[in-house]
């Protein structure tokens, strides 16, 4: 966290982000990328501004709580909510041309019965602490602490042009102090605050930012040189990428999407790290799938889920419409489940991943699946837990067909 207080410039960028994620129902990262478009912001202040907008999307109930106003409130009472996260982290206030301010035994107070309300210290809205409480119990007061944590800076070595220990000097030549990681052999943590993105190494396609427990995702799919494997739920590729360095660039590796933007954002990041088995394919319907019916030796569905796993990195998914959305998700889940296996072939392997810890959108898909579908056999699964790891949070599982 900061050890100084905010400029009054950055405070009201600040305020301007939370506005347009909570009054807009904008993403985070859109919102970051409009109000810090065409700014000369230093690298050390921008990082400011999304640690501190981060932290209070994290844990706004309890700061809304301690600053006495209401979320919907932000843009009129954003420099009380900004003085409010100041006292809690023990910073001197902003400087601001206005402010509201707190009194200081007032806060106190209620910082005291915030401490006696563990759900709201964590910032934990009521229906994920249900849902939490509901589906893992006694494990939950764990992962729901540890996503109020400010998440880690992970990077995956692209082994198509380099070593981790090769990366690692090439980057603190360039400022960057990393650190391996135990049980990932790809990933380097970032123990430095540095502007990852404008260094040679990032440029020359040495690495891409990944979290630690999204490459060991990618790492179960175990690809091999001379595969045929299908991501079919590429997004932008961060773990296809990563299987075409597994695959060592031999073989054949199609991401496919519903979205082209996404396979467009992907042939430009394949581009740079010199991933060239790697062909994109925009699902336009069923069809698409059913062409492919038992060719792949490796299926990765990624399914589309509520990403209750990574909101440390996405806390603004805890103040939408998530609870709405999440028994259409599940449905999605199975449907994507049920069609896109039938690409796999005899002897080959299907990985379902979520970036959820869930057992409704995890292990209970996987079982309810496996009933329905006596020609695959479960192999394993894993829950990346966020509390023991501090990794986010994910879920896979392996099955094998063993039958057409």
């Amino acid at each position: 966290m900061l050890n100084a207080s905010l400029s009054p410039s950055s405070t009201e960028l600040v305020i301007n982000v939370l506005t347009m994620v909570l009054n807009e129902g904008k993403p985070l990262d859109r919102a970051y990328s409009h109000h810090f478009s065409g700014l000369k912001l230093a690298p050390s202040e921008q990082a400011r501004i999304t640690t501190v907008a981060g932290d209070l999307l994290r844990r706004l109930n309890l700061y809304c709580y301690l600053a006495d106003m209401a979320p919907a409130d932000i843009e009129r009472l954003g420099s009380r909510l900004l003085n409010a996260w100041h006292m809690f982290h023990g910073l001197e206030l902003p400087k601001l041309p206005y402010t509201l301010t707190i009194e200081q035994d007032d806060f106190d107070q209620r910082l005291e019965q915030a401490k006696l309300d563990l759900p709201l210290f964590d910032g934990c809205p009521e229906w994920l602490d249900e849902l939490g409480t509901a589906q893992m119990g006694s494990l939950w007061p764990a992962e729901r602490a540890a996503l109020a944590m400010a998440p880690q800076r992970f990077l995956r070595t692209n082994l198509l042009k380099c070593q981790p220990e090769e990366l690692q000097q090439k980057l603190a030549r360039e400022g960057v102090q990393t650190q391996r990681v135990d049980g990932v052999d790809t990933a380097l943590q970032v123990i430095s605050d540095s502007a990852l993105f404008r260094t040679d190494s990032f440029k020359a396609g040495l690495f891409e930012q990944q979290d630690a427990g999204s490459q060991q995702v990618a790492a179960a799919v175990d690809a091999k040189p001379g595969m045929r494997v299908i991501d079919a739920c590429a997004g932008a590729g961060g773990k296809t990428l990563s299987i075409a360095a597994q695959m060592q660039g031999k073989g054949r590796l199609l991401a496919m999407d519903v979205e082209q933007w996404k396979l467009d954002s992907l042939k430009q990041r394949a581009r740079r790290g010199g991933a060239h088995n790697i062909e994109t394919r925009l699902i336009a319907s069923s069809k698409t799938i059913k062409r492919l019916k038992l060719t792949a030796d490796r299926v990765l569905l990624d399914v589309p889920c509520s990403g209750l796993g990574v909101l440390k990195r996405n806390p603004d998914a805890k103040w939408r419409d998530t609870p709405e959305r999440l028994p259409v998700l599940v449905q999605l889940q199975k449907d994507i489940l049920q069609s896109y296996s039938r690409m796999v072939k005899v002897d080959g392997i299907l990985i379902y991943a979520t970036c959820s810890i869930m057992p409704q959108e995890n292990r209970q898909q996987v079982d309810a699946f496996l009933a329905a579908n006596p020609h695959f056999s479960f192999m394993d699964d894993e829950t990346i837990s966020v509390a023991e790891s501090g990794f986010d949070g994910f879920y896979l599982a392996r099955m094998q067909r063993i039958a057409e």
